[in-house]
């Protein structure tokens, strides 16, 4: 019975996080066209500068490479667990549970990684407002994403 009561709280979280994801994967996906688009240029004998890194953002900071490109990866990898996630939602028993579960702890892990960077690039500053935003999205989403864990493990049959 009380498990029954949990699949509400696990599909509104579902969505919730996959709105939230593909934000973040939108946001990242504008960095990093910006980061190419305005990077390092390379002159026409194609030597690169003295000082160049393939993590440069012309934008915010020294943590603001890792973080984009961790949320990018958290955010893609939450947004491919909301498809174990609808499947498991469908049946709710069992044996589609260690499916849901292991790709939602891939995408928390790669999200709390991306969130330790977005806390460096906080302590850091000198960071526009959507990257201010993408910040505040991936630490909201560390805890939707154990919070969604908790809910689909109400399964008990």
């Amino acid at each position: 019975m009380a498990e029954q009561q949990m699949k509400p709280v696990a599909s509104l979280l579902l969505l919730l996080n996959f709105c939230m994801y593909a934000i973040v994967l939108g946001i990242g996906a504008w960095s990093m066209n910006k980061a190419i688009s305005h990077g390092f240029p390379i002159g026409a004998d194609f030597s690169l500068p003295a000082h160049f890194s393939p993590i440069y953002f012309p934008m915010g900071n020294a943590a603001t490479g890792f973080f984009v490109m961790f949320g990018l990866i958290a955010g893609v990898a939450g947004a491919a667990s909301v498809i174990s996630g609808v499947s498991h939602l469908q049946s709710w028993t069992t044996a589609s549970l260690p499916a849901a579960v292991s790709a939602a702890m891939i995408a928390w892990s790669l999200t709390v990684l991306a969130m330790g960077f977005g806390c460096k690039e906080i302590e850091l500053g000198m960071r526009n407002a959507r990257l201010r935003t993408m910040e505040a999205f991936l630490i909201i989403l560390s805890a939707t994403q154990l919070l969604y864990i908790a809910a689909i493990h109400g399964v008990r049959n």
